[in-house]
């Protein structure tokens, strides 16, 4: 995924997803994602931590992995390399981000193959994502039908990918979903007067639109199935204890509750 900071297409589109990040709109949008990725990794531990894609963007400062590598293809992150040949040992990785890499990329299944691949068993992986189910994917739409998309076009050349979709291929994996949110509930307005003045939306959205918001960012870990841990017996009593089980709720945060397992 090629990416430069200012760079512009002849007719004044972004030409990289980089540069459209320096607009009012990518700015909006930067800022609300920042806050998720560092809510998502501040309690990520391990020895190495990669940010793939985006190496303008810092998405890993607030975690404290001693090791934080941002990958890039034009030298703007401390490592080359292509997000589907990562140059990366197997089972390596504690802590993989990938911002906005799967939309933008002609094999995302083989990005995260890649993925599963480098990382650890039980590491996380935190994905960003334009949510087609939305206004931002609606314009995205509307582009395509009247012609006025072009690969110069960013991020509206994307292919946005559904949140149901990438849980899906994730689970194929191994992956299991552990945290997301929504958000970026505003019109995608190319003026930032305009998007202050819709900042009343992001509260609104959260409470009554909760799966709409423009973006997502989700987190998960990876799980090998068929792998039962063996635990000394002075620990069997704390694994009976009641344990957290996923819920699905209408609103854009993915919760947990307790359930009460059988005693045998």
């Amino acid at each position: 995924m090629h990416q430069t900071t200012n760079s512009t297409s002849a007719g004044g589109q972004q030409a990289t997803l980089a540069g459209w990040f320096n607009t009012p709109d990518g700015r909006y949008m930067a800022a609300w994602e920042q806050v998720q990725f560092d809510n998502a990794v501040d309690d990520v531990f391990g020895f190495h931590a990669v940010q793939v894609g985006l190496p303008e963007l810092d998405f890993l400062r607030e975690n404290r992995i001693p090791l934080r590598i941002r990958t890039g293809l034009d030298g703007a992150g401390s490592l080359v390399a292509e997000p589907t040949q990562l140059p990366l040992a197997s089972h390596s990785i504690d802590l993989l981000v990938l911002p906005h890499v799967l939309e933008f990329s002609e094999n995302p299944h083989q990005i995260l193959r890649e993925a599963e691949r480098v990382l650890r068993p039980e590491g996380q992986i935190v994905i960003s994502g334009f949510n087609p189910l939305s206004l931002w994917g609606m314009k995205r739409m509307l582009g395509a039908a009247t012609g006025r998309r072009d690969k110069a076009d960013y991020p509206w050349c994307g292919r946005f990918i559904g949140l149901v979709r990438l849980k899906d291929w994730l689970a194929l994996l191994g992956f299991e979903l552990n945290g997301g949110r929504f958000g970026c509930y505003a019109p995608p307005f190319s003026q930032g007067k305009w998007l202050d003045r819709f900042g009343f939306m992001e509260k609104a959205g959260d409470r009554w639109w909760p799966i709409a918001g423009g973006a997502y960012v989700v987190r998960a870990v990876k799980r090998n199935l068929g792998m039962r841990l063996v635990t000394p017996p002075w620990r069997e009593a704390r694994l009976k204890r009641p344990g957290l089980v996923q819920v699905a709720r209408r609103d854009n945060v993915i919760h947990v509750r307790p359930i009460q397992r059988q005693r045998r």
